[in-house]
C-alpha cells in the first residue's frame, strides 16, 4: 500500500482513555479545489470542513450511515455543506466558491472573516426514523474551534480538533490534514493537561505534514509521553455518487404537476450536481417517460 495516499489513522492512548483520529487529506482537498475552482480562502475553509467531516464520518458504525456538516454564516462565503460516510468518502461545496478576501491580522487566509457569524449543523443519518441533528453557534468560523465546541456542547465529549490547509503559490493545495482527540468518560483529569501541553508544542498540522511526517507520526507527536496504540488505516477520497438515474429518480419524486409544467415549457432541462459539478440533460421525451412513472 502506498504510504502517501490520503488516509485516516485511528488510535487510542493512555489505556484507551483517549481516542484519536489523524488524517492526511491533500489529494482530496485538491480534487475539491479543482472541481469547484475555489479561491484560496474558500479552499482553506471548505478543505478544513471536508477534513473534519471525513474524520467524523469514520466515527459512524453502519455501512450506510451518513454525516452532513452544514455551516451558514453572514460573511461573503455564505455557507458550506459537506457529507461523508463511514468508508472514507466525502464531498462538499460552498455557496460562493470564488470569494476573495485580504489576509487576516496574522497574515493568514481569513476563513473566519469569510464565514462571519452563523451556525454549524451536524446531521447524522443512521437509518433510524429521524436523523440526529445537533446545532451550535459558530465560535470563530475557523472550523477546528467550531467542531471542538460542537463536540463539547452537543455531544458532551471533551475534544480537541485541529484542521489545516496549506496552499502553493499557484493556489494548488500543498498540504491538508487534521486530527480529532477525544477523552473518554472514564479518563483521568490530568490527561487533559498533558495533551494540552503536547498541542502547544506541536505547531500547525500542515507544518507537521509538510515536514514529511505521516499521520501515524502526527499521532505520536500529539500523544507524546502517552502509550499510543495505533489502530486501523482508512483511505479517504473525494467521491460523489450522483448519476443520471439518481437525478431522474429525484425529478420523478417531485410529482406529476411539476413534471407536466416542465413538459409544457417544451425545452430540455439541465440539472447540475452541487457536489461534483456534473450536468445532466433531460429532453422533453425523457420528461414524458418520467411522467408515466410519477405518482
Amino acid at each position: 500500500m502506498r504510504q502517501d495516499r490520503d488516509c485516516i489513522i485511528r488510535a487510542t492512548a493512555a489505556e484507551s482513555q483517549v481516542r484519536i483520529f489523524a488524517a492526511s487529506t491533500r489529494d482530496m482537498v485538491e480534487e475539491m479545489r479543482r472541481i469547484h475552482d475555489t479561491s484560496p480562502v474558500v479552499t482553506a475553509a471548505l478543505g478544513r470542513l471536508l477534513t473534519g467531516g471525513v474524520m467524523m464520518g469514520a466515527m459512524l458504525k453502519g455501512e450506510k450511515d451518513l454525516l452532513t456538516l452544514q455551516v451558514k454564516g453572514d460573511g461573503p462565503l455564505g455557507g458550506m455543506t459537506v457529507t461523508a460516510d463511514s468508508k472514507g468518502n466525502a464531498k462538499g461545496y460552498a455557496v460562493h466558491p470564488r470569494v476573495i478576501l485580504p489576509a487576516n491580522a496574522l497574515g493568514k487566509l481569513d476563513v473566519g472573516g469569510a464565514l462571519g457569524r452563523g451556525t454549524l449543523r451536524v446531521i447524522k443519518d443512521m437509518g433510524m426514523r429521524e436523523p440526529y441533528v445537533g446545532q451550535t453557534v459558530l465560535q470563530t468560523g475557523e472550523i477546528g474551534e467550531d467542531l471542538t465546541y460542537y463536540f463539547a456542547a452537543s455531544e458532551q465529549i471533551p475534544s480537541s480538533v485541529g484542521l489545516g490547509v496549506l496552499m502553493e503559490k499557484d493556489n494548488r493545495v500543498k498540504q491538508a490534514g487534521g486530527f480529532i482527540i477525544q477523552l473518554m468518560p472514564f479518563a483521568d483529569e490530568a490527561l487533559a493537561g498533558k495533551i494540552e501541553e503536547n498541542l502547544k508544542g506541536l505547531g500547525s498540522v500542515t507544518a507537521v505534514l509538510d515536514e514529511g511526517n505521516s499521520p501515524e507520526e502526527l499521532l505520536r507527536l500529539l500523544m507524546e509521553g502517552l502509550d499510543v496504540q495505533i489502530g486501523d488505516r482508512l483511505e479517504v477520497r473525494y467521491a460523489c455518487g450522483c448519476s443520471k438515474a439518481r437525478v431522474e429518480q429525484a425529478i420523478i419524486s417531485i410529482g406529476k404537476r411539476e413534471i407536466e409544467e416542465m413538459i409544457a415549457d417544451g425545452e430540455e432541462i439541465h440539472v447540475n450536481c452541487h457536489f461534483c459539478n456534473r450536468s445532466y440533460t433531460f429532453s422533453v421525451e425523457d420528461l414524458k417517460e418520467m411522467l408515466k412513472k410519477s405518482k
